[in-house]
Parts: C-alpha cells; sequence; structure tokens
C-alpha cells in the first residue's frame, strides 16, 4: 500500500497548481485510488453537488448543530483552494473522495458545553461570527507561559524559522516565493515535508509541548482522527491513497504510524453533538484575512488572477499585463487617467523590481509598487480603491438549487428569483417605488426579514416630497444563511416565519412602545395575519399604562401607521380608535406630569413634546389638533412649569397659528419681567428659540424684548446665565447667528427703519457690543467692526 502525502497552504493558488499536476503524474501510474482531504466528514455526502453546474466558488462548508445555532463552523473553499481542485479532480474521475479532519460533532460539542459552563460562571459573551478557523502551517500547540521573545515567535509563527534560514524577513514572503510562484514541479511537495519533519522537531527541541494544553491537545486528536480515516481507507480496500492537508499536519501522516491503540486513547470519550452540514455561498471579502478567518489570505482577488493565469499558461509577463490591464480599466471607470502606454510603463517597472530582487515573476508587491509610481503618479489614495475591488475582490458564489436547505431558505430563493433581487456581496442601495407592485413587493420581503433579524437590507433617507419612495442599501453577508437556519423554526415560508415571530413576541411583549413600534414594523411587511393579534394585545397595554411618557412614545409610530396605508394600500383603520384614546388620555395627563420637574427631566419631557405635537400635526382629526392646543395653553399659563416647558409651548402655539404674534410677544416680555428669576427666564428662552431663531430676526418686538432683557442683566447674573443662553444661541445654524450679527452691527435691537441719525449714541452701543458678541459666540464685534454716529 501507498500513502502519498501532499502538504498544500491553504486558499494557496501556487499549492492547487502544483497538486493538480501532481494529482496527473500520479494517475499516469495507475493512482490514487482514493482522494482524503482535510475537512470535515458529516460533509462527506455532500460532495457530490461539487459537480453541479451551478456551484461556483467561493462557497463554503456550513455544520451546524440544529439545537445549538449560535456555536457553527464554516469551511470555505475558492476555486484555487487546493482542497476545492482535489476534490474536484477525483469527483470528476470517479476517484472516491473522503473528509478526514476531526469530526465537527465533537468539536462543537465542546464548545457547546464551555458555553454552559460561561452560562453557569455568568459569563455569557459568545462572538456571532463562530467561522471555522484552521491552523493552516502554524503550529497551535502555543504553551501558556513563553520563556523568550525568540521561542514565542517560533511557536506563534514556526515558518519564521524556515524563512530566516532561506534570508528572508517575512514568513509569508518566503512560501509566497518558495511555493506559490513556484511554475513547474511536482517533487515540491517532498520539500515541504522533508521542511516540516524538521520544524517540528525543532520547535519540540525549543518548548516541549504540553499534552494537557487545551490546543495541543485538539491537534493530538485531529491528527490521530486523520491517520485513523487513513487506516479505514486501507481496510475498505485501496492501496494507492493521496492524502491533502495543510502543510504542518504532513509528518504525523507518513508511516510508520503511531499504534492504532495508542490514537484511539487519544480520542476516547469525546464528547458528541448531533449536527448538520449544507452548502452555502461565500465571498472574497470573508476569505480575507481582515475578516477574521484563521487560515485567511490578504489578496483573494489577486489569487484568483494568479489562478486564472496558470489555466491560461500565461507567463509572467501575460499575467502582470493582463493584471495592469484591469487596474487601469478601473481606474478609467472612477475618471482618473490610465494610458495604455502607462500600463506598459508599469509592466516594465515591475519586471525590473522584480529582478532587482532577484524573484521570479513580479509579484502583487512590485505591481503595486509600480502602479502607485505610474498610473496613480505617486498618491496612494487610488490603491486603496484597487484593494477593495481587485486585490479582494467582491467575487460572492453561488450554490446549486438541490442543495440541502430548509423550507425556509428554499421560499426565499423562489422570492429572491421571483422579485430579481439576487444577493451581492458588494453596498447596493437601491429606491423602491412603492405605487408599483414588483417594488412594494420587495420592500415587503426586506421587512420580514428584518422581523426575523436577517439584515439583507437596512432603511435609507430618500429625498424629495412623498411617501411612495422607499430607499435601502443592500449587502448580503455570508452570515445571514446562518440566521434564515435560526428563523426557520418559526416556519416553512417567510411570510408563515414573519407571522409566528410577531405572535411569539407580542406574547412576550408588554411595553406599550415596543408594542407600537412592533406594529409599524408589521404594517411595513405587509402581516395582515399578526395584525389583528397584536393590535388585541396594543389596546390592552393601552389601557392599563397610566405613564404619558409611554403613551406619549407610542403616539409617533403609530401615527406613522396611519401616515403610510394609502401608499402601502394597508388597512390601518384598527389603528385609528387607538391612536384616539392616546391622544384624549395624554392631553389629559400632560400638564400634571409636566409639574415640578427639574432640568434633566425638563429636558427629556421637551423631546418628548415636540415628537407629539408633530406626530398630532400629521393626523386629520382636527379634534385632536384643538385638544392638543389647549393644552400647551395650559402648559404656557401654569405658574410651577418649568421655563424651558413654558417657553416652547408657547412657541408652538406661536408657530402653528393658535397665539398671535403680539400676544406671544407679550408672553416674552412677562417672562423676561424683572419679577421672573433669571435662570427661569433663561430656560424660557432657551425653550421658546429652540430649533430656529428666525423669529427674532423677523419680530422686531421679539427682538427688542430679548435685547432689553439682556442688556438689564447685572454682571453677576450675566456671567452665570451665559452658558444656557450662549448654548441656545449655538445651536442655530450659521447663516442665522451672522444675519443676527449683522443686524447688531446696524443698529442692536431695533430696525433699520427706526433709527435716527440725531438720537443714536455710538459709545452706548459700542458699550454693548461685547455683551452680544459673547452672547452669540462670535468675536468681539467692537474690535473687528468700526461704528460711526
Amino acid at each position: 500500500m501507498a500513502i502519498t502525502v501532499f502538504g498544500i497552504r491553504h486558499h494557496g493558488p501556487g499549492s492547487a497548481r502544483s497538486l493538480v499536476r501532481s494529482l496527473h503524474s500520479l494517475q499516469s501510474t495507475g493512482g490514487p485510488d482514493i482522494i482524503l482531504v482535510e475537512g470535515p466528514p458529516e460533509a462527506n455526502d455532500s460532495l457530490s453537488l461539487l459537480l453541479e453546474p451551478d456551484m461556483q466558488p467561493p462557497v463554503a462548508l456550513l455544520i451546524y448543530p440544529p439545537e445549538h445555532l449560535q456555536q457553527s463552523a464554516y469551511y470555505p473553499f475558492a476555486e484555487f483552494s487546493p482542497e476545492w481542485q482535489a476534490i474536484q479532480h477525483g469527483l470528476s474521475r470517479n476517484i472516491p473522495v473522503r473528509f478526514m479532519d476531526l469530526p465537527q460533532t465533537h468539536r462543537l460539542a465542546e464548545r457547546v458545553e464551555s458555553y454552559k459552563r460561561q452560562l453557569a460562571t455568568g459569563d455569557d459573551e459568545q462572538t456571532a461570527d463562530t467561522a471555522e478557523v484552521d491552523d493552516g502551517p502554524i503550529a497551535n500547540n502555543l504553551p501558556d507561559s513563553m520563556p523568550d521573545e525568540a521561542t514565542q515567535r517560533a511557536l506563534l509563527d514556526p515558518l519564521s524559522l524556515l524563512a530566516e534560514a532561506a534570508g528572508y524577513s517575512d514568513s509569508e514572503r518566503w512560501w509566497e516565493h518558495l511555493v506559490e510562484q513556484r511554475q513547474h514541479s511536482t517533487a515540491i511537495f517532498e520539500g515541504i515535508l522533508e521542511a516540516m519533519t524538521a520544524l517540528r522537531r525543532e520547535i519540540e527541541q525549543l518548548h516541549p509541548p504540553d499534552p494537557k494544553h487545551p490546543a495541543y491537545r485538539r491537534e493530538m486528536q485531529r491528527e490521530a482522527y486523520m491517520r485513523k480515516t487513513i487506516r479505514q481507507a486501507q481496510k475498505d480496500g485501496f492501496e494507492k491513497i493521496a492524502v491533502v492537508c495543510g502543510a504542518w499536519h504532513t509528518p504525523a501522516l507518513v508511516e510508520p504510524f503511531p499504534s492504532q491503540k495508542e490514537d484511539n486513547a487519544v480520542l476516547k470519550g469525546l464528547p458528541k453533538l448531533k449536527v448538520r452540514a449544507t452548502w452555502i455561498p461565500w465571498t472574497y471579502a470573508r476569505l480575507a484575512t481582515g475578516s477574521g478567518y484563521g487560515a485567511g489570505i490578504t489578496s483573494p482577488g489577486w489569487y484568483h488572477h494568479l489562478w486564472q493565469s496558470s489555466l491560461q499558461d500565461r507567463s509572467a509577463t501575460e499575467s502582470a499585463i493582463h493584471w495592469l490591464t484591469r487596474v487601469a480599466r478601473l481606474l478609467r471607470g472612477e475618471d482618473l487617467d490610465a494610458s495604455s502606454a502607462s500600463v506598459i510603463e508599469s509592466v516594465r517597472l515591475a519586471e525590473a523590481l522584480a529582478a532587482v530582487r532577484d524573484v521570479a515573476m513580479p509579484g502583487l508587491a512590485e505591481l503595486n509598487e509600480a502602479t502607485r509610481t505610474v498610473l496613480c503618479f505617486g498618491d496612494s489614495t487610488p490603491l486603496k480603491l484597487i484593494h477593495r475591488q481587485l486585490i479582494v475582490s467582491d467575487r460572492i458564489g453561488q450554490v446549486p438549487e438541490n442543495t440541502p436547505l430548509i423550507p425556509l431558505q428554499q421560499d426565499l430563493q423562489r422570492l429572491q428569483k421571483r422579485l430579481r433581487m439576487k444577493p451581492e456581496a458588494t453596498e447596493k442601495l437601491v429606491t423602491f417605488d412603492l405605487r408599483k407592485p414588483t417594488d412594494l413587493a420587495r420592500s415587503h420581503l426586506l421587512h420580514r426579514l428584518r422581523l426575523l433579524n436577517i439584515y439583507w437590507g437596512t432603511p435609507q433617507q430618500t429625498s424629495g416630497k412623498g411617501t411612495f419612495k422607499e430607499a435601502w442599501k443592500l449587502e448580503w453577508q455570508p452570515e445571514l444563511s446562518l440566521a434564515i437556519i435560526e428563523a426557520g423554526r418559526w416556519g416553512n415560508t417567510l411570510e408563515d416565519a414573519a407571522n409566528a415571530y410577531v405572535r411569539h413576541t407580542t406574547e412576550t411583549t408588554t411595553e406599550l412602545q415596543r408594542l407600537t413600534h412592533l406594529l409599524d414594523r408589521v404594517l411595513l411587511a405587509d402581516l395582515p395575519g399578526a395584525i389583528a393579534y397584536l393590535m388585541q394585545q396594543l389596546q390592552n397595554a393601552a389601557a392599563t399604562d397610566s405613564d404619558v411618557n409611554h403613551l406619549m412614545a407610542a403616539l409617533p409610530p403609530l401615527v406613522n401607521v396611519l401616515r403610510y396605508r394609502d401608499v402601502r394600500k394597508t388597512d390601518s383603520t384598527m389603528v385609528e380608535h387607538v391612536v384616539d384614546g392616546l391622544v384624549v388620555r395624554i392631553c389629559i395627563g400632560l400638564p400634571g406630569a409636566c409639574a415640578s420637574l427639574d432640568d434633566e427631566a425638563a429636558a427629556k419631557m421637551l423631546d418628548a413634546i415636540a415628537d407629539t405635537h408633530s406626530a398630532i400635526k400629521l393626523l386629520p382629526n382636527k379634534e385632536h389638533s384643538a385638544q392638543w392646543s389647549i393644552v400647551l395653553m395650559q402648559l404656557c399659563e401654569r405658574a410651577n412649569m418649568h421655563g424651558l416647558l413654558a417657553g416652547h409651548s408657547c412657541r408652538l402655539l406661536l408657530d402653528e397659528g393658535t397665539l398671535p404674534t403680539e400676544e406671544a410677544a407679550r408672553r416674552f416680555g412677562l417672562a423676561l419681567s424683572l419679577a421672573v428669576e433669571p435662570a427661569q427666564a433663561a430656560a424660557w428662552v432657551e425653550g421658546f428659540l429652540q430649533g430656529s431663531g428666525l423669529l427674532l430676526l423677523h419680530d422686531d418686538s421679539i427682538w427688542q424684548v430679548l435685547d432689553d432683557w439682556v442688556t438689564g442683566l447685572s454682571d453677576e447674573a450675566f456671567t452665570a446665565l451665559l452658558p444656557l443662553l450662549r448654548r441656545t444661541f449655538s445651536n442655530f445654524p450659521a447663516p442665522e447667528r451672522r444675519q443676527m450679527g449683522e443686524r447688531v452691527r446696524s443698529g442692536g435691537g431695533r430696525g433699520q427703519e427706526s433709527f435716527n441719525d440725531e438720537d443714536f449714541d455710538s459709545d452706548r452701543a459700542d458699550s454693548s457690543l461685547p455683551l452680544m458678541s459673547q452672547l452669540l459666540g462670535l468675536s468681539t464685534v467692537s474690535s473687528t467692526i468700526g461704528l460711526s454716529s
């Protein structure tokens, strides 16, 4: 029996190229009979799907326990992954292929047990992304205490020892030049095996492994199970066995093996958990190191280019030309200069750099330097675009329709196909016209997904008038597949699942505000089956909740429901009587709720009053508006009312026309009279001027009242109130503040038409300018402006 071990780098195009050639060479001698690949054995039954025409990498194997979906594992594959090419080679030639890594039924069971222990100790933190992290060629037997820096570096990155011996300071660059850029060699795997054998021996001498260390124990278990898989293949009658695994594992998988008894002892007592396996689309962005994937690579888009170049048998120069042509095309698409002559010059510069550095072909580093120098004119900014679009790439994979999926996944795929909403890995802004049936259905789809915590789309603000437009930012992430599986417990179709989830949430929620927000989302998602039950719960909560703040917080979402009813064609008449009851109860309870509030509570109440005012003004019911105006008038006139609320209520009445300008000016003057404490008067000013100072610019009487009050303050009172006043005026837009300054310069508190040259006292005006400039937050006016009498 013959065992041929191929030590590869996960997602290495050079490793894949050498592996394919080695498998062809091995086949010419009558082998292999079976191919064993590092991967989860639970997915062996799903390997046949790789021959389907619709299976387009990057894809990933998702291994998940149905009862503990938060603990799941991903095994990503790209077209240039050596494991992918080994599987394709075997399946296309009717050669049996099996996965040989430690089953996830054991590894996920350990995670679940660990998570339960954390819950028992009160630490329930867990990461949302539980993507499988493979160690690749890096040792995973890190000790708890490191003796020195050199040993620590060697244990964290064992390949650094080989790189330093070869004269490289970077192990990644060493592997790139030695393995990934090697063009025509099938003997590389013998060298990898020899190098890894010596390297593991050196590492063990530097720091003997601790069998009790969890990471080292897991490594022992993985390699023991790999040997167990090889023995099983031999027992099944396969004589020529090809083993494809991470380079670090190769010394442990060549004969002579440890005894079967020793390996069984290592694997004894492992916990088990029921798991399932399926294929899901993946993205190159999630394959990159920056995504947190342990076996990730820095440049998946570049590696895809190298793989395609090897398939088309391009020379090093042709590969560089093809890459830089794509770079130039990208730059031109962004309206940046990129001529053909510049591409030619960039290729020459990249080849010259490769020759100077004594490398076989221009790599990504040389091509990037040539791009920055020639195509980007020394500017590094366009390289960010190149990195995102080409070096990493936004490619997303695809799985065939007959992939094992839960019913909810199948229903979502049917909806995506019917509504022509293909998942894409890049951010995409779309705007729906809700008057069109297809766009309305798309909106319902995205809102239903968001109800189930599947965030494919994020709502965006829209410009222009009308409520028939709805903007979304779409971006498909691979993790959403797991979210869909998790949501599958609520139903087999998207509508059924959303309805069931809403009913469950309604049964477990008693807060009025949460129920009203949920109702808004349910109507946007067009779920009539859940509305009746939700409305009953909402009425019960509204009838028993006596907190005015809760009632006010619940009103805007309900008003929003009524506002959208015509565009979305939803029956929201059942909401109207709930709104009627809320408005009445708010109007009755608000004056009492506003009594005797401190500054912090008054500020919160002001925001609630402003939101409620905006909501009521959207209602077509004139009786509601009249009731609300009466309440605002009560807030203005109550003696114990906080100045912030009294002033803002007066301003709201003035803006809506209920309070005449003359009456508002009179109340303004009363609020700023000498009988009122300065702090209370300043709060009244802040509430009255909240949001905009245009009223001061266009109403001379109010301007004059404020001017007289400010100039009449004592020095001590003005200094104490200055922070509050400056905060009030600083919230005004810059153009408004500029106009106020211009008005001060042109005549102080009166309109220009009232000025009389004979009565004007320039000295007195000059003395007021420092105070006004300090109030408005401007530089000292008197030092920059010359006044003439």
